[in-house]
């Protein structure tokens, strides 16, 4: 894509860098050496996340593995990895979609019961995740976090930065 025109202003030739972006989404992933165009003439950024089901695959079965308890983000972000509804997931874990709701809230989020999350973790090994996802808030300029799990995109897929 690097030398192309941008979309945007059809004047400026994009030009690529490999950069370190936080990969947001309620989780705590940086993303490292991903391919980022952006045009000299109006500024803008075009972000360019390659093997996007594999990145999702490997992030969800780090959180399922992961040894502390799953965040409100983590939580929404494996219930829409497995293509749940908020309505259809609740119905799947048995309980009221603004149990859910409570679950996924960040203002006042409430802890699953162990065995709800040893499920939702079990399910995320388990099942085939939805090929459809909203990528509008994705590294919407955001630094990267100290600490946050580091990924960067492979030949094969992603792996551990």
């Amino acid at each position: 894509m690097s030398g192309n025109l941008c979309p945007i202003c059809g004047k400026g030739r994009l030009e690529t860098k490999h950069e370190v972006r936080r990969y947001g989404r309620g989780i705590d992933v940086t993303l490292v050496n991903v391919p980022v165009h952006r045009c000299p003439s109006c500024g803008e950024e075009i972000l360019v996340i390659p093997a996007i089901e594999a990145l999702h695959k490997l992030i969800a079965h780090d959180l399922a593995h992961s040894r502390g308890r799953l965040r409100p983000g983590e939580i929404r972000f494996l219930r829409t990895y497995l293509g749940y509804s908020s309505t259809d997931f609740a119905h799947a874990m048995g309980v009221t979609p603004e149990t859910v709701s409570r679950w996924e809230s960040k203002q006042a989020p409430q802890q699953m019961a162990p065995t709800a999350e040893r499920l939702l973790r079990l399910m995320t090994l388990q099942d085939k995740p939805i090929k459809s996802y909203g990528l509008e808030d994705v590294g919407a300029g955001e630094q990267a976090a100290p600490g946050s799990l580091r990924l960067r995109p492979t030949a094969a897929g992603w792996a551990t930065a």
